[in-house]
């Protein structure tokens, strides 16, 4: 963590340890960019089946960015810049429609959360590996990635980015979504 000292930025800190977030979903601050915003915390996070297991569905990072001089191409003091990453099927690598679900999950969730947020831009890559020669007996395997960036309007409710941004890790990682309604229950996370 950056900057530590503004007020505002403590407060959108203690929503972000404050939010409720899937059990499978396992979160550790790590050092933040020094560079980009006087004030930025970084979480790295993964989606793992079990408790107990190391082999993560999906990983990302979270990262969030305050300046208070609100830099025109944020259009707001805050940006949410995140990744998320996840192994898929080998015939996902052909679907085509592939990048227009992906940027549909981010969207769909920060919705599903109404959160106000502005100026979204974003990447939605698929990765095929194939193998040759001493690697050749491993399968071919696919990874699409999530590039997103977007600017949060209500810096008291900081907590519902990294909510919805979980919610999409979990989605590329192949968990189901949660009913409407149910909430999960709180797991070790940190």
């Amino acid at each position: 963590m950056t900057g530590a000292g503004s007020a505002e930025f403590s407060a959108a800190l203690a929503d972000l340890r404050a939010a409720a977030l899937r059990p499978e979903v396992k979160l550790t601050e790590v050092p933040a960019p020094v560079r980009i915003a006087p004030y930025a915390v970084a979480l790295t996070a993964d989606v793992l089946p079990t408790a107990d297991s190391d082999d993560a569905l999906a990983t990302g990072r979270f990262v969030l960015l305050h300046d208070p001089s609100e830099p025109e191409p944020w259009g707001g003091a805050w940006r949410a810049v995140t990744y998320a990453r996840a192994e898929l099927e080998p015939e996902m690598a052909t679907d085509p429609v592939l990048g227009e679900v992906g940027w549909s999950w981010l969207m769909d969730a920060l919705e599903q959360h109404h959160v106000a947020y502005a100026a979204e831009a974003g990447t939605v890559t698929r990765v095929v590996s194939e193998s040759y020669a001493g690697l050749a007996d491993r399968p071919p395997s696919v990874e699409m990635e999530i590039r997103a960036s977007w600017t949060p309007l209500d810096p008291i409710r900081i907590g519902v980015h990294l909510q919805a941004w979980c919610d999409v890790l979990c989605a590329i990682g192949g968990l189901p979504p949660l009913p409407e309604g149910v909430v999960a229950l709180p797991g070790r996370r940190r």
